[in-house]
């Protein structure tokens, strides 16, 4: 199975996620609350899913299946992958891509990475945050936009 097949099937279920959230807007608003936490952890896992992926199948088509296979294992360890970290792992392909990568994350895409992250973090260890369906909602379009970036930069 292709990595765009996979990606697209991942997208597809979080699609759907947000959809069935979002018939729930005239319900309590702790609902709501709790169900955009939900949803925060999850776009955070499918940015670190994508990214290693994306990077990880850039690697096997390119290398020996040694290479290929010591990559995959550091690449799945990939955790909290906020801007700067994903700025190293880009740049560690191509100094020319970190910098064009940087370009394309300024303002609210890193923002939206940056930020979807550090919730998720704060949710993971139990501490209280504020965030709503449309800002997650608004994090999860900017984060689908870098993920696109990242796979056609790595393709």
């Amino acid at each position: 199975m292709s990595i765009a097949t996979v990606l697209n099937a991942h997208r597809s279920r979080l699609d759907d996620v947000f959809a069935r959230v979002k018939c729930l807007q005239d319900a309590d608003i702790e609902l709501q609350s709790d169900f955009a936490r939900y949803l925060c952890v999850l776009v955070s896992g499918f940015v670190e899913t994508a990214v290693s992926k994306i990077a990880s199948e850039f690697c096997r088509k390119r290398s020996a299946t040694q290479v290929a296979n010591y990559a995959d294992t550091q690449l799945n360890r990939l955790q909290n992958v906020k801007t700067e970290k994903l700025l190293q792992l880009v740049g560690g392909f191509d100094p020319a891509w970190r910098r064009s990568t940087e370009q394309f994350m300024e303002g609210a895409r890193k923002d939206a990475l940056d930020s979807v992250v550090n919730l998720r973090n704060k949710i993971a260890h139990g501490e209280s945050v504020g965030i709503t369906y449309a800002r997650i909602s608004e994090y999860y379009t900017r984060i689908k936009e870098t993920v696109t970036f990242l796979e056609q930069k790595f393709s």
